[in-house]
């Protein structure tokens, strides 16, 4: 799976002389969200007010579970729940956490010193465009609608009245026992008849209407036309034959992570989210641009959504006749602001150049790892040892550590009872992780854990054993560098095509470190001929497990194993320092301030602050936190950050 790590960290050296300054700066735009606006969707694009990203605090991984919106909706009422408070106290909690050499995070490949930065003060200092399979960037830049004699007119957006509209998504969700919904026509024309009928059949799939006289007044009656099914597969039959079946359309979202977004578009649209796909998943805490695909939803529906979404816009629509795939794109060009840098201009030129002609270590970053302090390479571990009771207890155990209130109240019940009940009771947030094993527990009883497991969907239950094989690689990867340096040697593994072989001592000078790759524990990799591949047996040994059979008697969780390379070169890297004064004022434009004409604010040539500016392409599944860290010598986990300045929260 395509990963683009972006946690929301301050890279700050301590006692930077403007740490004060910085904090009250947050802390008045913390205090200027809250009273302008209840919204849990955040501000317009037009007005988006920045604040510290505080879903740190939350598990990165829950997803939201289609059908279950009643659950939905209490969760988004709690989601803001416990997340403010006294920033020193975060810092003490956080001692609990990662840091970068607890997950093999420990070496550099530069020479450069170090030097110090803010990542993401501002979220809209990280914007990233997804590169597409054909090499090209995605931008939005143009909201025209393809024309299509076949769409339906603009009134059918506007024809039917709010109380109409539940009505109507009531009966398309079988939320009540009505078996059809009538709608008095006011107007009585053939042609507002019409427009009603297309309002209907466009805005809920599922839905059929019929004209009904009543009383000499006409209705416009809906109903079902193939009960449940009609829901999860949008109308075959209004769709023109000439038109492809899937609406291409650029996404770009401010503060939102992918998943998020196609849950708030399914919900406005009344479709499944299923019918989406996409070729990555983008983070949160970010300005992203991104493809996006849906089944036989018009350009049209989609554009009108403009008017009414925050955080989101839509456009450059084509009709195409196939999805997007999961992986089938070249990778991510990113731009970074790195502000109230320290660095001289000598010593941005050298990380710079560094960064450009030798690149990275390609660790698997810090959100690969979790943020509590049960580590999800643990929970990865134990399945892999097919250790139930310890998978069940690292997910439901007390831990210290930053955490909702009601997480550790149903911790404490749990710990206390051993009662998944009683448990799920404390629990208003269902769709976590804790609350699909303890609903799993109640279901199949407590000797039945690996069923219990299962309930939480597939991705997830994937994510803890990917962490554990990431855990495994970045450690034997410190070890290789240790060992051996940058530079290729006998024994090292490099790739044929899709195949691994061995380089042999004859041929070493035929290589660099940049052909260089590492596997990912499984049954069918093969392992370095040096050191390094004593150092996997080793460390699976301690771990109890055995490298030569990684295939488990449950099939989701045997491990094939892959190869990464270990040191990737960004391409098309460029960068500038800048000089500002306002902490607030953005340094670049985004493709939204162009496609309105805004004008970048006028920088003075000698602020009060420097930032750094930087642009660079990486390949899907690398990390970018992981480029910055090369940069800024600096360690990117939120304990060490949090200890090193505990003012970033307030």
């Amino acid at each position: 799976m395509e990963t683009v790590e972006m946690n929301s960290v301050s890279l700050k050296r301590p006692h930077d002389e403007d740490d004060v300054a910085n904090a009250d700066e947050i802390k008045r735009q913390k205090i200027s969200e809250k009273s302008k606006t209840g919204n849990d969707s955040g501000q317009s694009v037009e007005t988006v007010t920045e604040q510290p990203d505080k879903s740190l605090l939350e598990d990165t991984k829950n997803e939201i579970i289609p059908n279950e919106e009643s659950e939905e909706q209490e969760d988004e009422e709690l989601e803001d729940i416990d997340e403010d408070g006294d920033p020193e106290s975060f810092a003490d909690m956080m001692k609990h956490g990662l840091t970068e050499s607890d997950v093999g995070i420990t070496k550099f490949v530069s020479s450069h010193k170090g030097f110090s930065g803010i990542l993401k003060e501002r979220y809209s200092d990280f914007v990233v465009h997804e590169i597409g399979k054909d090499g090209r960037v995605s931008h939005l830049d143009d909201f025209s609608v393809p024309v299509d004699d076949e769409d339906p007119s603009e009134e059918t957006f506007t024809v039917l009245s709010d109380e109409d509209k539940q009505r109507l998504e009531e009966l398309q969700l079988l939320k009540n026992k009505e078996t059809s919904v009538a709608i008095e026509v006011i107007e009585d024309t053939k042609e507002k008849r019409t427009v009603i009928h297309q309002a209907v059949k466009s805005l809920f799939p599922g839905l059929e209407t019929k004209t009904e006289d009543r009383d000499g007044k006409k209705y416009i009656v809906a109903y079902h036309a193939a009960g449940k099914k009609a829901l999860a597969n949008p109308r075959k039959h209004s769709w023109p034959k000439s038109r492809g079946s899937y609406c291409h359309f650029v996404l770009y979202k401010e503060n939102k992570d992918t998943m998020d977004a196609i849950n708030v578009l399914s919900k406005f649209l009344r479709v499944k989210p299923n019918i989406f796909s996409y070729m990555g998943t983008k983070d949160k805490r970010a300005i992203t641009v991104q493809e996006i695909a849906v089944l036989r939803i018009t350009a049209q529906r989609l554009a009108h959504l403009n008017k009414c979404l925050m955080n989101f816009k839509l456009g450059n629509f084509s009709y195409k006749n196939h999805p997007l795939k999961l992986g089938e794109l070249q990778g991510n060009h990113f731009t970074v602001v790195l502000r109230n840098i320290t660095g001289t201009d000598d010593q941005i030129e050298q990380a710079m150049h560094s960064l450009r002609e030798i690149g990275f270590i390609n660790y698997y970053g810090m959100q690969r790892f979790g943020t509590t302090a049960v580590p999800t390479y643990q929970i990865g571990r134990a399945i892999l040892q097919n250790n139930w009771n310890e998978v069940m207890d690292l997910i439901l155990k007390p831990r210290p550590g930053a955490e909702k209130g009601y997480l550790v109240k149903c911790r404490e019940e749990w710990a206390k009872t051993k009662d998944p009940a009683a448990a799920l009771k404390k629990l208003p947030v269902k769709r976590c992780v804790e609350g699909q094993l303890l609903r799993g527990l109640l279901k199949y009883g407590m000797k039945n854990i690996i069923s219990a497991f299962g309930i939480i969907p597939r991705n997830n239950r994937l994510m803890y054993i990917h962490s554990y094989q990431s855990y495994v690689w970045n450690n034997m990867v410190s070890k290789r560098i240790e060992e051996y340096g940058l530079r290729a040697v006998p024994g090292d593994l490099t790739l044929k095509g899709a195949t691994a072989v061995h380089i042999e001592e004859g041929d070493v000078d035929n290589y660099t470190i940049h052909d260089v790759v590492m596997p990912l524990p499984g049954f069918d990799v093969i392992y370095p001929k040096h050191k390094i591949g004593e150092a996997y047996k080793e460390m699976l040994v301690a771990d109890n497990l055995d490298i030569n059979n990684m295939r488990h008697k449950i099939r989701d969780y045997s491990l094939s194993g892959a190869y990464r390379k270990i040191i990737i070169r960004p391409q098309n890297v460029s960068w500038e320092v800048v000089a500002y004064d306002d902490p607030k004022i953005p340094l670049f434009s985004t493709d939204l301030d162009k496609l309105e004409g805004k004008p970048l604010p006028v920088l003075p040539t000698d602020g009060k602050f420097r930032a750094l500016k930087m642009e660079f392409s990486l390949p899907p599944s690398t990390y970018a936190t992981m480029a910055i860290r090369e940069v800024l010598k600096m360690d990117t986990s939120i304990k060490n950050q949090t200890q090193l300045n505990t003012t970033w929260l307030r």
